[in-house]
């Protein structure tokens, strides 16, 4: 195995140094206000100061040349490999804000991999430039609401092929970004096959205008009571909608190939941006525990509060080694070995991140659960991860599967 190295290059250190101080003095002390505007009018409408404060810091972001960061082999990307980005995604984890603000938020940065990757030239130009250059939002619709969607062959909204369409009828949910006003494409798995074809060979992925006729909106749906407007994860229902058979991607039986070349990198992401939030976790903790006191005594030096702060510092450090691995993992361009790495951290970080966050909570006891922290929207959204991009069990399926067989004898 070649040497590793998980620590930041020279052409990172002023890329990161540049994204560390915008985020700091520009970006998180706006987070607050942006949030506050979600109950002024239409939830699902940007008002003037959201867009105003989101607008303003895409420019800033922009012209300082921290844009489209995550694109590891593309011109309009930093050059930068999985590890490098890595560093970059666990500062962009301390802000609400931040991935969208340098164009690599979620599921737009996986969707623009998927463009880059496997689009043709007229699928680029309509959707991955405008994409690009973070004029429009896109959603990713796979999960359904009557399979279990952890087993993705069990997919099974209907596509099929009429003339020089295909008409879509199904209904999908957790379709993250579909209620952003600015959402324009949906990137969604059908089935195009049947039991004949083989298991991994019987699913496409198309590209669907939002605004095709036939899309309704169910519902968004709440994570712990709340919609999170004005982006949401929407419950969309299809019927009988019209896509040209051009939007097909690759061809069709290639849904697999495309999910998984989608989902490798973005679960890396996914996990750095959780140890952000763990260490941002932490740093309140420990602000806390020593600004604060009960019993005459300050919280530092109650209960195992010492033991609580000292294992949380471990475990983010085994768990940004671990993702930091992955990634390496990633850039050696070999998917098959590092998918079980991936799916060692996407079972890990986000249940450190989550336990370091919960810690947090309790040592701002009641306020920790309100609005006035932002520990309750990071703690929900780290228990969402949990399940987004497959639960804990299937990942770790996924290891055990690996681990097993080495010692094998026959394939399992």
């Amino acid at each position: 195995m070649p040497a590793m190295n998980l620590g930041m290059s020279d052409r990172l250190r002023p890329i990161h140094a540049a994204l560390v101080e915008m985020i700091r003095d520009e970006i998180a002390p706006l987070d607050d206000e942006f949030l506050a505007e979600v109950d002024k009018g239409n939830r699902w409408r940007f008002t003037p100061r959201q867009r105003e404060i989101l607008e303003g810091l895409k420019s800033r972001a922009r012209e300082r040349g921290l844009w489209n960061l995550f694109l590891t082999d593309h011109p309009e990307g930093a050059g930068l490999s999985t590890v490098e980005y890595a560093w970059l995604a666990e500062e962009m984890g301390k802000s609400h804000l931040a991935p969208e603000v340098f164009n690599c938020n979620a599921p737009d940065s996986g969707n623009m991999e998927v463009l880059a990757r496997y689009g043709s030239p007229a699928q680029q130009a309509r959707w991955l430039r405008p994409l690009l250059d973070g004029k429009i939002r896109s959603a990713y619709l796979m999960t359904e609401p009557d399979v279990a969607s952890s087993d993705a062959t069990n997919i099974s909204m209907s596509c099929t092929r009429d003339g020089d369409d295909y008409l879509l009828n199904g209904e999908k949910w957790w379709a993250t970004g579909a209620g952003d006003p600015r959402c324009a494409l949906h990137v969604v798995m059908v089935r195009t096959a049947g039991e004949e074809a083989p298991k991994h060979r019987r699913h496409s992925m198309l590209l669907v205008p939002a605004d095709s006729p036939g899309i309704e909106i169910v519902r968004a749906m709440e994570v712990y009571g709340h919609d999170d407007a004005p982006h949401g994860h929407m419950h969309l229902r299809f019927t009988d909608v019209r896509v040209p058979a051009e939007n097909l991607l690759l061809g069709e039986g290639r849904g697999f190939e495309i999910a998984q070349g989608r989902l490798g990198p973005g679960r890396i992401h996914h996990c750095m941006r959780a140890i952000g939030m763990a260490e941002k976790a932490l740093d309140m903790l420990c602000r806390r525990a020593l600004a604060r006191e009960a019993f005459g005594r300050k919280l530092a030096q109650l209960g195992e509060n010492h033991d609580i702060i000292a294992r949380a510092r471990i475990r983010i450090e085994q768990a940004r080694l671990l993702c930091l691995k992955a990634a390496w993992m990633m850039d050696r361009g070999d998917a098959r070995a590092a998918a079980p790495w991936i799916s060692m951290i996407k079972v890990e970080a986000p249940r450190i991140a989550l336990e370091v966050t919960d810690q947090a909570v309790q040592m701002f006891g009641a306020q920790g659960l309100s609005q006035d922290t932002p520990l309750a929207r990071q703690w929900t959204a780290l228990r969402t991860l949990r399940l987004a991009d497959g639960p804990d069990a299937v990942h770790r399926r996924q290891v055990a599967r690996a681990e097993l067989k080495r010692h094998a004898q026959e394939p399992l």
